[in-house]
């Protein structure tokens, strides 16, 4: 029987494709969704879980970008989810369930040893994501979107529209606008012109998940080209954990001695840190859009760790000074 809430694709998905393999019953229950048009069910049929991705458009499997980018990150050993069925016409993907546990459950319980060890199991996958992926085969569509001045630029002002001006209300003037317009175009002419590698694009601690005794990657769909320091600061400067500053620093450093040996240690520093004020202002402008457009609630209580992070980083830089000066003018917590 079909639960109320469930599409009448997944129930049509269902009784073709599960309920024939045996007597036991069939459960749906809907899941907690991400920031993506996607939903998704957890699918019990006796003692097989199994989690139900529904696209809101028809998808062709072999083109799908999740399914393209699981196949090159569980070649390179990886990680992810396996795809156990898949029906493009109803937009339906059948996947190995991974259970609850991300990583930001695991961290509220875990102990100062535990905890280094999964920031370092989690440091060493983007290692072995930008080795591998440098020097593999590069067809896939991911090694053709990059992280470009189009791009940073378009998150930085979507951060301006939806969380600036939709979520906190601020009346920005001319003045600002430009001074806006100028600070987020010297930062992402920077951040784009340094060499890239491939990037998860959303790598924190809910995106990773512990599955027989591993940290599995999710939400991958949207990997592409971008700064060697994206997903760091993404897993770093984590809108959803609090680190120590010490333990940050302790992790960046390990992967720069890792992932980029021959780097100076002060520039990569800098790369680092503004690699994190324009993906938290960016993570800031999601947590607006969701907020406001959207009607969910579910991320503003991460907005203050967030905008600490910025603050922070701000702080650090004089050439952002006039960035900084306007946020604060209109952000209290930046003052």
């Amino acid at each position: 029987m079909k639960a109320p809430d469930v599409d009448e694709r997944v129930a049509g998905f269902l009784d073709e494709r599960i309920r024939p393999r045996g007597g036991a019953a069939v459960t749906v229950v809907p899941l907690a969704g991400d920031a993506s048009t996607r939903r998704y069910y957890r699918v019990a049929h006796g003692s097989v879980r199994q989690v139900l991705a529904l696209y809101p458009e028809p998808f062709e499997t072999e083109r799908l970008s999740f399914a393209v980018v699981r196949g090159l990150l569980d070649g390179w050993g990886i990680p992810v989810p396996q795809i156990r069925d898949h029906d493009g016409a109803r937009g339906i993907l059948l996947l190995e369930d991974l259970g609850d546990l991300t990583l930001q459950e695991l961290l509220r319980e875990a102990g100062a040893s535990r905890r280094e060890d999964l920031y370092r199991e989690a440091v060493d996958g983007l290692v072995r994501l930008q080795r591998e992926a440098a020097r593999g085969a590069q067809a896939a569509d991911c090694f053709r979107i990059a992280f470009d001045v189009e791009k940073l630029s378009w998150e930085l002002h979507y951060f301006e529209k939806h969380f600036l001006e939709g979520l906190r209300g601020c009346e920005l003037t001319v003045e600002d606008r430009a001074t806006l317009a100028a600070a987020f175009h010297r930062l992402t002419e920077e951040l784009a012109g340094w060499p890239r590698v491939l990037c998860h694009r959303d790598y924190h601690s809910r995106n990773l998940m512990l599955h027989a005794g591993r940290l599995y990657w999710i939400d991958f769909q949207d990997a592409r080209l971008g700064p060697a320091t994206y997903d760091l600061a993404s897993l770093l400067r984590d809108s959803y954990v609090e680190l120590a500053e010490e333990f940050v620093a302790e992790r960046a450093e390990e992967f720069r001695r890792k992932a980029l040996p021959g780097e100076d240690r002060g520039a990569f520093l800098r790369r680092f840190e503004l690699t994190c004020v324009q993906r938290n202002l960016k993570a800031l402008g999601t947590f607006g859009y969701m907020s406001t457009v959207r009607g969910s609630s579910v991320y503003l209580p991460y907005i203050p760790r967030t905008l600490e992070h910025a603050r922070r980083n701000l702080d650090r830089y004089p050439e952002l000074a006039p960035l900084r000066r306007v946020l604060a003018r209109h952000l209290e917590e930046l003052r």
